[in-house]
């Protein structure tokens, strides 16, 4: 079977819909449908049920469906494996979302390193959703994210809880609000709690969705926002920037997701001590 149409199989199924699978598979709309066309004469029967609300799976598209992620990830694993250069037994396979390569899977990579020489290392930089998807299909080994899924075959635990601060370029009280207040977007549990704890804030004049841009604003312009301690406590010790007395802390998750049931022995459960490892450094707790 040509693992592309299982690759497409699978992404119709996570986007329930043909225009969007082909969007992700930056191919054309017929590509797809040629493609699952081609996987339902090969297996004699129908794979999904087409309607004006969606695309939904057939009794034979959901038995299908966890043997193509099966053939994707073996797929993946043997193709990695035989491009392996010499003096190295595997390869790890590891995403994370953008603000946790920063210390947290940056200081990760020398440890594994010393630990695991014989391992290389291939890192990714997603989103929860393209992680969580990449990790199904078995193209990722290990994830870190803010937002998991919970899939099946998949492992998520609580890796560590980041602490949130309000930070300023100037000293200053919480009740000395910042004009140029910029809102960084941590997620739906921290604009609840954010709205709960300002409600009279107006809408900020700049609002950013990544925590990295907020925080180079601030410092090149000027401001006050919400950043991870772990992100700008050199920054506090350099004074460039001030805790806000008076503001409330708040808290973010980040997971650790894994397949834990595919047989690769010890060397991946020391990957994943030495991940936990790792975070316990960075706990603010």
């Amino acid at each position: 079977m040509n693992i592309d149409l299982a690759r497409t199989f699978l992404e119709i199924v996570e986007t329930g819909n043909f225009n969007k699978a082909a969007e992700r598979l930056d191919i054309t709309q017929s590509t797809v449908s040629m493609r699952i066309k081609a996987l339902e004469d090969e297996l004699g029967r129908p794979l999904f049920i087409r309607s004006k609300t969606g695309t939904g799976l057939t009794a034979a598209g959901l038995q299908f469906r966890r043997y193509a992620a099966s053939l994707v990830r073996v797929w993946e694993q043997a193709r990695q494996e035989i491009a392996l250069p010499p003096g190295f037994r595997t390869v790890l396979n590891v995403g994370g979302q953008f603000s946790l390569w920063d210390r947290l899977l940056v200081q990760w990579i020398p440890w594994m390193r010393t630990a695991l020489p014989d391992v290389a290392l291939r890192a990714e930089v997603g989103l929860s959703d393209g992680l969580m998807r990449q990790l199904s299909e078995g193209m990722l080994d290990i994830g870190v994210m803010y937002s998991p899924q919970s899939r099946p075959g998949l492992h998520i635990e609580k890796l560590l809880d980041e602490r949130l601060v309000m930070v300023s370029t100037k000293p200053r009280a919480v009740e000395e609000w910042d004009e140029d207040y910029v809102f960084v977007d941590w997620g739906p549990e921290f604009r609840q709690g954010h709205g709960q704890a300002f409600p009279d804030l107006k809408t900020p004049a700049v609002s950013v969705g990544l925590g990295a841009l907020g925080l180079q604003h601030v410092l090149a312009h000027g401001g006050t926002s919400y950043f991870p301690m772990r992100t700008v406590r050199s920054y506090l010790a350099a004074g460039r920037l001030f805790e806000v007395t008076g503001a409330p802390d708040f808290r973010r998750p980040a997971w650790l997701v894994y397949s834990p049931d595919d047989g690769r022995g010890e060397w991946f459960r020391t990957a994943l001590e030495g991940l936990r490892y790792v975070a316990s450094l960075e706990s603010e707790d």
